[in-house]
């Protein structure tokens, strides 16, 4: 019975561990497939809030990891450098010869100290990809993420993002 007891405590455990990670894509699929040769002008959205707080850098931190993903399967990305509106980004990547526009929104982070309070950190975040010739929307996504309860101090919301995010770009190609 003991030993019983201790095999559940030990996958429970093990299951709060877990991050768990969602992506909602939105919108018509389109039929553009992206390739090596696309250039990728990719957003830098605004610094996630939650509450009073704002949590600073976490606009580049996002947006260095969408770049990330894209640059491991396209020969030429190429993050802005300060946050900018749909329309400043899109007239970037027109002025600039890119052809696709990544506009990432973050729509919720909140960094929790999950290992004293057993609140969650969640993220999420919103991805757009534009042709920009056309202005038409190619493929969009939530990317949701919420870290488990047993992290013991070493998740923040930016480490919730580089697989669900990879996974929607992988998608794209």
């Amino acid at each position: 019975m003991k030993k019983c007891i201790a095999i559940i405590v030990s996958v429970l455990l093990l299951a709060s561990c877990a991050d768990t990670h969602q992506v909602v894509r939105s919108g018509a699929s389109s039929d553009v497939r992206l390739n090596e040769t696309s250039t990728i002008y990719i957003a830098v959205p605004a610094d996630g809030v939650y509450g009073a707080n704002t949590y600073h850098g976490s606009g580049q931190n996002t947006a260095q990891i969408v770049n990330s993903a894209f640059a491991k399967r396209s020969r030429s990305t190429k993050v802005g450098r300060t946050p900018q509106s749909f329309a400043e980004a899109r007239d970037t990547a027109l002025s600039e010869n890119w052809e696709f526009l990544v506009y990432p929104t973050i729509l919720h982070w909140e960094d929790r100290a999950t290992e004293w309070s057993a609140i969650p950190d969640t993220v999420e975040v919103k991805i757009e990809v534009v042709e920009t010739e056309t202005d038409s929307s190619i493929a969009s996504a939530v990317i949701k993420g919420k870290s488990g309860l047993a992290t013991f101090g070493g998740d923040h919301p930016q480490d919730l993002l580089p697989q669900p995010i990879d996974d929607f770009v992988s998608s794209l190609y």
